[in-house]
């Protein structure tokens, strides 16, 4: 990969680390979202600029080659960083499991009360990743991807619907939520780009339909 790349890897890993430990200092007044991804008409320039290609093979793909949930802070891992943030009046215990609070899942608009309920969702799935450039990546490029707390990469959701989404891109799987399609692909194009992953040409097509009506 490129040096840029590289330099952005590192910076990755160091911010992330600071913003799960300033998120946990600041837990009373939680996010209850994933950052704010770029705007529409950023997300279509950016798409403009991503290299279009078929879909590459799975051959090769483990989740365990995206090390995931790595420690962020204390005994919180990256899961528990993410219940925190996305969730309302969330209470961890000493291990950090959350105990109680409120999620909305915006996904599909359900509401939860047990974290158990829901799944963190890599918007830009592993195995898609994978297929899109992850494969020439070293384990600890991808462990950054797979625990990317900067980008609007991870997102507490409902566990089915992420499991019905499972490692679909937006030519095959949007949220049913029709409201939250904007925020989704401005979040998928914003991830991909930052990555330099490639899009295929449905990906890319379906991206554009939902982007030009933001």
């Amino acid at each position: 990969m490129s040096g840029i790349y590289a330099r952005r890897i590192a910076v990755l890993a160091a911010s992330a680390a600071l913003a799960a430990t300033t998120g946990l200092l600041t837990a009373p007044t939680a996010q209850a979202a994933m950052p704010t991804p770029v705007a529409a008409s950023t997300a279509r320039t950016y798409l403009s600029q991503l290299t279009v290609s078929a879909e590459g093979s799975s051959s090769g793909y483990s989740r365990d080659k995206f090390p995931h949930w790595i420690t962020q802070s204390g005994a919180c891992n990256t899961r528990e960083v993410v219940l925190k943030r996305d969730g309302t009046g969330v209470v961890q215990d000493s291990a950090c499991a959350a105990t109680s609070g409120t999620w909305y899942s915006e996904y599909d608009g359900a509401t939860w009360t047990a974290a158990a309920d829901l799944d963190i969702d890599h918007m830009v799935p592993l195995a898609e990743a994978w297929r899109s450039g992850a494969s020439g990546w070293t384990t600890a490029q991808r462990q950054s991807f797979a625990n990317d707390l900067t980008r609007p990469q991870l997102i507490a959701v409902t566990d089915n619907v992420n499991q019905s989404k499972s490692d679909q891109d937006p030519g095959e799987w949007l949220p049913s939520r029709a409201a939250y399609r904007c925020t989704y692909a401005r979040a998928w194009v914003h991830v991909k780009h930052y990555y330099g992953l490639s899009v295929d040409t449905t990906e890319k097509s379906a991206l554009q339909s939902v982007l030009n009506g933001c």
